[in-house]
Order: C-alpha cells, then structure tokens, then sequence
C-alpha cells in the first residue's frame, strides 16, 4: 500500500499550535521564527485558528493565544476508564429502576458528548444515541446544566466562542445574551436544567443534573421521558431525586479514586 502524502498546511497549523501551547502568546513574528515559515504565510494560518475558535487574537499586546476550545481535542483521552468503571454501573443501575433512558456527557469543545447511555437497554426511547454523539450547549438540558454550573471564566469563555458561531443552534449567545443569562440564572437557582422538542410528533422532556468535581463539572446527567406519560411536574417529583443521588455517588467515588491514585504516586485522572 502506498503512504498517504502528509497535508502540509495541516501540519503546519499543528506546530502552530504547538508553539501557542509552550507560551503565554506568541506573534506572528515569533510563531514565524519558531516554525521557520514566512510572516505572511504564517499570519493566515493563525487567522485560519481564529476563525475556526481554536485561537484569539489578544487586542491588547496583539498576541495570539489558545480558546478554550483547544481542551476539546483531548476530551476522552482519560475519559474512558473512569466512565467505565465508576459511571456506567450507576447509570445503568438508575436505568434499570427508572426504565427511561439515562446518560452521561461531558465537555468536548462546544459540544456535550454522550459518554455511555442506557438507550439501547429501555424500550422507552423514542431516539437511541450511542457513546459519541454530541449535543449543542445552548439548546440542550445537559449543555445548559453544564454552563450554569462550571466556573465562571469557563463558561464566558465558552458563550464568546458561540456567539463567532452562524449556527442557529448558538443564536442566544449572538443576539439574546441577556435572555441567556436569566436561563443559566434560573438553571443555577433550581439545580437543574429541563429542554423539551418534538420527536416523531411527540414531547420528549430531557432533565439534566450537574456531576461535581471540586469547583469544575465532571459531567452532567439526564433522563430523558415523554410529556404525554409523565407531565414535567412529576417528572420532576420521580427522577430528579434519583438523579441527584446518582450524581452525587459518581461525584464521590470518582474523587475517592482520584485520592488513591494521588497515594499510590499514580497519575490524577483528567477529563
């Protein structure tokens, strides 16, 4: 089989990258030098990372510097084995005495991603997702339980990129910022976040709770059940205990994990 010939614009933009990543900011002269590519050559990669939200350029030293939206290219990494060993067990073991479905999701870029779900184990589902899917922030119960609930800095962070995105899904952080803020408001005062859309001409209710680690979000938990067998208000009265209990029990084993890995010297577990 012949090698595939490496993309080298592509390659490029990654040691750009790379370089953002070992300083506080870099200017395209410095980037340049690093890189040993023309300025000009070097400016349009770096306003290519702008445009695409992996990249700002600082207005007030005229440096460019990392978003946010960088972490997202290894959500997952660490992932895996605390969602196997700590997650799925108790979220399977909600699903099982719910029988709605129930799933996990974390932080990836601007998205939630599912990391496990009960879908395919309830006949309760109208749509089954997998490990993998990716959900908006603004327009889903588990994006907006994560916004209300993770650092303030992050979450600015995260509105300012969407609001560089034309997709109709992110229009609150463009033009209704306000609007967007009374929903985290509201989300943060219940401790909860609830979104409601219309699949196969049926109300599907999504109810989401924050799983805590310290100050940050380590994921974020949601049922989903229809409104026509189950009205929002017991809705509220059946699963948000049950989802609450599930959150804190994950919350806690993974910081008791992540104490003995401290003790046995082990690397800490990231998300």
């Amino acid at each position: 089989m012949e090698s595939t010939r490496p993309i080298r614009a592509l390659m490029r933009g990654l040691e750009a990258l790379t370089v953002l990543n070992l300083r506080d900011g870099a200017t395209v002269s410095e980037v340049a030098q690093e890189i040993r590519l023309p300025r000009t050559t070097v400016y349009r990669i770096l306003e290519t990372l702008c445009n695409a939200g992996f990249v700002f350029r600082d207005a007030a030293d005229d440096r460019y510097r990392l978003t946010i939206l960088v972490r997202g290219l290894s959500d997952g990494f660490d992932d895996e084995a605390w969602v196997t060993q700590i997650a799925k067990p108790r979220i399977d073991e909600l699903g099982r005495e719910i029988i709605w479905p129930v799933s996990i999701a974390t932080l990836s870029g601007t998205t939630m991603m599912v990391r496990d779900t009960t879908d395919h184990d309830t006949p309760l589902a109208i749509e089954r997702y997998s490990a993998g899917f990716r959900a908006p922030l603004l327009t889903t119960a588990s994006g907006r339980a994560y916004l209300a609930f993770c650092p303030a800095a992050q979450r600015e962070a995260l509105i300012d990129i969407l609001a560089r995105s034309n997709k109709e899904e992110n229009a609150l952080a463009r033009a209704q910022r306000s609007d967007l803020q009374r929903i985290l408001t509201d989300v943060a005062a219940q401790g909860y976040a609830t979104t409601a859309r219309t699949r196969r001409l049926v109300e599907e209710v999504s109810l989401s709770v924050p799983v805590p680690s310290h100050d940050r979000v380590l994921a974020v938990l949601t049922v989903r059940f229809l409104s026509s067998a189950l009205p929002l208000k017991s809705g509220l009265e059946r699963f948000l205990p049950k989802l609450r209990t599930c959150a804190a029990n994950i919350s806690s084993l993974f910081s008791e994990q992540q104490v003995e890995a401290q003790t046995k010297g082990a690397p800490e577990a990231t998300v």
